[in-house]
């Protein structure tokens, strides 16, 4: 056999894994993470959206995007949990995300070993893997990102009428996914860069500013349909919350400039893994070195100026909104290891940049309290009363309580918005028995109307322990062996739950379910 058909047998096998590894490290053990408090929100969203057709634009109520949402609700009509729906479309929005990363590789670099590098680098890196798994609006627009870029090349080198109003199709649903898409509308005039003609005739370079032009007004356009809804305003309000003016910004340029490239410092390594983070900048410096000056630029557009411009202006600031902006930098990265593989050396390669992801995406997949995650992640997704242990076994426990008892049950939850009580209201949508009601948190005391209810319901509380705030005539001890009670003359409050979260530095918090019961006797 050759050393060419062996490369190729070689490169074929790796696109087999990619393919492989991708649909095991994103549908191993999908629920594995608890719910997170934006994953609740977005699904019962989608659930009331679902069955109310008048509120088909509640995400613009708190200034979200509802293409995701819209999504999500079609394929409710599956009898699955509404979690699994709806992470199950984002990792649908992942697999088109790897297709399109290996198609704008072999677009910009010329290079088919590249493309499936890239496909294999996407397929196992953590960054990816991690948010794939989560019913967020991220990974759908990290996916249609990928295909403006993939679009708008194919418009730079062939302007044609079809390609433009797709392309421009596509930025439209980008937009409506959410507001960072505004950054992939810098990418057709950068990509021109990528063809390496010298020079661009007259007439065509006419075509390509039309069929441009043309591209961006058919995006925004769609975007501007949001006006359909009542209080589309509110997407430019609830912006402002997360950022900056620029007024802000040039009064005090360094912050929060400076703090956030401390944390990109702290993710960019972490959740892409050290060997795939240096064959980054090691593939632009081999670029550098050959003068590919258009892949460079074009690549740094696409990542870093949206990056850098978020760290400039952003107020709330985490790995999952820079998504959509790293995956050009696999692009890079597969271009040099590409580069790096010889006939002996293949596996080698692959094992080297490999050992790390996999090793992390294990314990992701299998134990994430192990997971090497920056603090942000994990405060948010594991330790907070952002993550949700124990919400879906109190379901089932309140399910079945129904079921049982032949009375009406009533849950308060701490919260009116959230975690609680969206993560719970999740599973009691078709469940006239069980109503879910929020109380605010923190809870100081229990709720008139959750006392008032104890004659014709089963009453329940659910609150994160640090937000249990039970003052003045409380008392707790011991009912029975292994359930702690809280007391008054009058009732109790019975632990019938307790579901505790991955320990941080303030200690370990635990989602409690309370039944609120009369004191007899």
């Amino acid at each position: 056999m050759t050393e060419k058909n062996s490369m190729v047998r070689s490169f074929g096998s790796l696109f087999l894994a990619s393919l492989a590894f991708f649909w095991i490290f994103r549908l191993f053990n999908l629920t594995v993470l608890p719910i997170f408090a934006d994953e609740a929100i977005y699904l019962r969203w989608a659930q009331v959206m679902r069955a109310e057709p008048t509120l088909r634009f509640l995400p613009l109520s708190d200034g979200k995007q509802p293409l995701y949402m819209w999504l999500v609700m079609v394929v409710l009509r599956f009898n699955l949990d509404p979690l699994v729906i709806g992470r199950l479309v984002s990792v649908t929005a992942g697999f088109g995300t790897w297709l399109g990363v290996m198609f704008v590789t072999w677009l910009v670099a010329h290079e088919k070993r590249a493309a499936i590098f890239a496909g294999w680098l996407y397929a196992i890196v953590p960054y990816f893997v991690f948010y794939d798994r989560l019913a967020l609006v991220d990974s759908l627009l990290a996916m249609l990102t990928v295909w403006f870029v993939s679009l708008s090349l194919i418009l730079i080198r062939r302007p044609r009428l079809g390609v433009s109003l797709m392309a421009g199709g596509v930025l439209g649903a980008a937009l409506v996914t959410k507001s960072p898409a505004v950054f992939a509308a810098l990418v057709w005039p950068v990509g021109i860069l990528v063809i390496g003609q010298k020079k661009i005739e007259l007439g065509r370079l006419v075509r390509l500013v039309f069929f441009g032009v043309l591209m961006v007004l058919v995006g925004f356009g769609i975007y501007n349909l949001l006006r359909l809804g009542p209080e589309f305003q509110m997407i430019k309000i609830r912006n402002q919350d997360y950022v900056f003016s620029w007024r802000e910004v040039l009064s005090h340029p360094t912050d929060p400039l400076r703090p956030h490239f401390n944390d990109l410092a702290d993710w960019l390594p972490n959740l892409l893994t050290l060997p795939v983070f240096l064959a980054w900048w090691g593939g632009w410096l081999k670029w550098v070195k050959e003068k590919r000056w258009g892949l460079v630029i074009f690549t740094f557009a696409l990542s870093l100026v949206p990056i850098l411009a978020q760290a400039s202006i952003a107020k709330v600031f985490t790995p999952r909104y820079l998504l959509f902006a790293i995956w050009p930098l696999l692009i890079p990265a597969s271009s040099l290891l590409a580069g790096l593989t010889r006939k002996r050396f293949f596996w080698l390669t692959v094992i080297i940049v490999s050992v790390l992801p996999f090793l992390y995406n294990h314990r992701l997949l299998t134990n994430p309290g192990l997971a090497n995650l920056p603090r942000k992640l994990r405060s948010g997704y594991l330790e907070e009363w952002t993550a949700g242990q124990g919400i879906r076994e109190s379901a089932v426990y309140l399910q079945d309580r129904a079921e049982k008892s032949g009375r009406p049950i009533l849950v308060g939850t701490e919260g009116y918005f959230g975690t609680l009580p969206d993560g719970l209201q999740l599973y009691f949508d078709r469940e006239p028995r069980v109503i879910i009601i929020g109380v605010g948190q923190p809870v100081r005391q229990i709720p008139e109307s959750l006392i008032n209810a104890l004659a014709e319901n089963e009453v329940y509380l659910v609150v994160n322990k640090s937000r249990f705030l039970i003052l003045g005539e409380w008392k707790s001890g011991r009912e029975y062996a292994d359930l702690t009670y809280f007391e008054t003359e009058k009732y109790i409050l019975v632990e019938t739950g307790v579901y505790p979260k991955e320990t941080g530095p303030e200690g370990q918090d635990q989602l409690l379910l309370l039944e609120l019961r009369e004191k007899r006797g």
